[in-house]
């Protein structure tokens, strides 16, 4: 199957499978909010809601309706950011963690990831409801600015929490790198201020999350930025690479940033050769900086991210290096595809073993934000070949 067959295939999978029963389903009409996870016989269950659901289900029907889709998905949108503020916002102004299924709240704990999926929910709805873009402006810059003041970091980033708790963690990085270029797209954002911290956080990926021998995005740092002691800071997610690839790709698109493709290029080549498990041709969890195999398990996003990261690649090359891109994206789309034959269609497996078989669990509505942003990004770049 050819790259734009598997390209039709998922965005009718999407719009008439996924986003329905997810809109249905996966959306709480008694409390608002969206739900953490529909079990395999297509229905919601009352797990704990971790607070990055809300922003990211938000993006998903905020991005589907500026495309085009016809469900009703304002409502869920709207309805999704006031269940997020109700719930998880702190009198400091951040997001707690952690909710039951009645809406209490758990743990309200400051956590940098959530505050960046928040950021680009903010990004998502001042594009589609233009009525409240005033708001969202408001609210971007403020959070930004409580960032700033709150938890920056000495040299560049952000600390996890004031005082500095370690280890420090490139993966809220890389979520907030994603709001900051959202943001500094959107007419009437601070587009200085985003393009700003779109380019610190670029030059701290490029000058300490990775490695100058080797190329690899590490996860884990201590406070000066420097990997963290013993295995903690040797751990490399093949889908980190995939997914900073593509965000640096599409950074240096816009800056004329040459170091940055040769950077991300190198991330791609590491993820491509050492992440993908040769029996089951699928990107694994957890290499070591040795490329060394950690954790066989293979999730659902990294085959998203690998798929992303592929096709802009192939939209950036031509000839012979596209092709090599194309195959790989046509690699990663199918590796998708099987986490998501499940007994009801519109759901996902998330966890395959390392014998090619998959954990028996509900569908987590985190990974929706990773399929849908993957289907899009793959319309778009066929678009540009």
């Amino acid at each position: 199957m050819d790259v734009s067959t598997l390209a039709r295939e998922l965005k009718d999978w999407l719009e008439t499978k996924a986003l329905p029963i997810w809109r249905g389903q996966g959306f709480d009409t008694r409390s608002g909010g969206f739900v953490e996870t529909i079990d395999m016989a297509g229905k919601a269950t009352r797990a704990h809601r971790r607070s990055r659901v809300q922003p990211r289900q938000v993006y998903c029907f905020a991005e589907a309706g500026q495309r085009g889709w016809q469900g009703h998905w304002k409502p869920v949108a709207e309805a999704g950011l006031a269940y997020f503020d109700k719930v998880y916002l702190q009198p400091s102004g951040f997001y707690g963690a952690l909710a039951d299924a009645d809406g209490m709240l758990l743990d309200a704990s400051f956590d940098l990831y959530n505050q960046a999926f928040a950021l680009l929910s903010f990004a998502y709805l001042a594009q589609v409801f233009p009525e409240r873009r005033a708001e969202m402006i408001e609210r971007s810059n403020s959070l930004r600015e409580k960032l700033e003041a709150h938890c920056k970091h000495p040299v560049a980033g952000f600390d996890e929490d004031n005082p500095p708790r370690l280890p420090l963690c490139s993966n809220p990085h890389m979520h907030l790198f994603e709001a900051c270029l959202a943001s500094e797209e959107v007419e009437g954002f601070d587009q200085v201020a985003w393009a700003n911290l779109a380019d610190e956080i670029a030059t701290l990926c490029m000058d300490n999350f990775i490695d100058r021998e080797t190329g690899a995005l590490r996860e884990f740092f201590d406070h000066d930025w420097q990997p963290m002691p013993g295995d903690k800071g040797r751990i490399v997610e093949p889908g980190h690479q995939f997914e900073w690839a593509w965000l640096l790709l599409r950074w240096s698109e816009r800056r004329g940033n040459a170091e940055a493709i040769v950077k991300a290029r190198r991330l791609f080549e590491i993820g491509e050769q050492y992440g993908i498990s040769a029996s089951r041709d699928v990107a694994i969890m957890t290499l070591l900086d040795d490329f060394s195999v950690a954790d066989p398990i293979a999730r659902l996003w990294p085959q998203t991210e690998w798929l992303k990261a592929a096709i802009r690649f192939a939209a950036l090359t031509d000839g012979e290096e596209r092709a090599r891109y194309l195959r790989s994206a046509a690699r990663a789309g199918h590796a998708l595809k099987r986490f998501l034959t499940v007994p009801v269609d519109g759901l996902w497996r998330d966890k395959q073993r390392a014998d090619g078989t998959y954990v028996d669990e509900p569908a987590p509505a985190s990974s929706f934000y990773h399929i849908l942003c993957a289907i899009y990004e793959l319309d778009d770049c066929l678009k540009r070949l």
